[in-house]
């Protein structure tokens, strides 16, 4: 976890880390608390994310510099109406090799 906080603040300078996300399940199994001071200033939190799973948890924004993408809805409608009907005789039945 420590590594993982140290590599965090190194690419993020600006960002103040303050905790570690792990799911409920994996604090109990490793035997931690819920808000349990895991390094110093920094507390376990159960966020309810993957077990398996930690997440450094900080106060900066890792989206901001991404551009929202606006989504375009379009209604498809049909022109002609085709209809579609089975074409002649079923195919054969394959039995597999017994």
């Amino acid at each position: 976890m420590a590594q993982g906080v140290a590599a965090h603040d190194r690419e993020n300078p600006s960002h103040n880390t303050w905790g570690i996300g792990m799911a409920h399940f994996d604090i109990e199994r490793l035997g931690l608390e819920d808000g349990e001071a895991i390094l110093p200033g920094i507390v376990l939190q159960a966020d309810g994310g993957q077990t398996g799973q930690f997440r450094i948890l900080c106060d900066g924004q890792h989206d901001g510099s991404r551009e929202e993408e606006e989504e375009e809805v379009v209604d498809a409608v049909a022109v002609e109406e085709v209809v579609s009907a089975p074409a002649g005789e079923p195919a054969p039945r394959i039995t597999p090799p017994f």
